[in-house]
């Protein structure tokens, strides 16, 4: 059964009886910056007539939130490049049923949008942040400046956000060597953090994937020189196990689809900004949420039961293997973060 009603709400449960309470809206698969675990130098991106609109968006989330899910993230590319993207912040903010607005950005411009974000009633912020030396973040982004990702979090911060949380993507020979650096970053502004294995989503030009792999055993062990890690039950209904550490407080996430894989409790799709939800990160099973839309325009019931037949094909799991050239060949600015 792929829908179930409980004190006359629907929920989204897959066949292995998985509720699905979270959904990842993607709004472009553009980016400001050319991350190279993310997407390769020379990258094509999906011509512009092909993007949902805005208004497409807010009704794929007014249907989600009808089917019983709770969280939804805007993420991208960089969501916040998309022209009026407020708006749409604004319109899914206000939905009956929605605890939690959230976004994840590289943060360059949250110097002029953190207090628009704000009163569109976004609750928690995830920004990217893999380095905090100016030459390796570069070399990591391409072509990112720190100082305006810097000056987007203390904006951030200043607006007063319920949380905000960073993610490292740790590469090994890379930025390996400022796991501790970024810790107490995080720890001298009361923020989270997040520490990401890298995910083997399309071909990267010369970038070795296998060769630049630093596990999160590695990176727990490399943190317990300096702190010491208490295992907690918290979640944020996403991937991330945490810890806390004892000196400061912070909690310190994994999110390690290669040592330890998360699969079993997955409670979230993704939807691309061309329409495509997907089932799984790491499998091509998907439905044309787009086709949907634009062959029923008003039709909320045939939207919402695609979103519930999709339930039948949801895969029990990833199949991620770095030594092996990729299954997935969308790189992650077209997945949605």
């Amino acid at each position: 059964m792929d829908v179930k009603t409980n004190t006359n709400e629907e929920v989204l449960i897959d066949k292995f009886n998985r509720v699905v309470d979270y959904v990842r809206l993607s709004v472009t698969d553009r980016c400001d910056f050319r991350c190279v675990y993310c997407m390769d130098e020379e990258m094509q991106f999906v011509p512009r007539a092909q993007l949902l609109t805005l208004e497409e968006i807010a009704r794929i989330a007014q249907a989600f939130t009808e089917l019983g899910v709770k969280k939804v993230r805007i993420t991208g590319g960089e969501p916040l490049i998309r022209r009026n993207v407020i708006k749409l912040f604004e319109d899914i903010g206000q939905l009956p049923g929605l605890d939690e607005l959230v976004l994840t950005t590289n943060g360059s411009q949250l110097t002029k949008l953190a207090q628009p974000l704000k009163d569109a009633g976004v609750k928690r912020i995830n920004i990217s942040l893999d380095s905090l030396d100016p030459e390796k973040f570069n070399r990591i982004t391409r072509v990112g400046e720190l100082q305006n990702v810097l000056a987007g979090i203390e904006a951030a911060l200043a607006v007063g956000f319920e949380k905000l949380k960073l993610n490292a993507v740790i590469l090994k020979n890379r930025n390996h060597d400022e796991i501790i650096d970024l810790v107490r970053y995080a720890s001298d502004r009361k923020m989270d953090i997040s520490f990401i294995e890298e995910m083997p989503l399309g071909v990267i030009g010369d970038h070795d994937r296998a060769e630049a792999y630093y596990s999160s055993d590695k990176i727990k062990s490399d943190l317990e020189q300096e702190f010491t890690l208490v295992p907690t039950t918290e979640t944020t209904a996403g991937p991330s196990k945490y810890y806390k550490l004892n000196e400061t407080g912070t909690r310190v996430g994994f999110i390690s689809p290669h040592s330890h894989n998360f699969c079993e409790q997955c409670n979230r799709v993704r939807l691309t900004c061309e329409g495509r939800l997907l089932l799984c990160l790491g499998q091509e099973h998907s439905v044309d949420l787009r086709k949907i839309l634009r062959a029923y325009p008003g039709d909320m019931d045939k939207l919402k039961q695609a979103i519930k037949d999709s339930m039948l094909i949801k895969p029990k799991g990833h199949d991620f293997n770095l030594t092996e050239k990729p299954i997935i060949f969308r790189h992650m600015n077209v997945t949605g973060g």
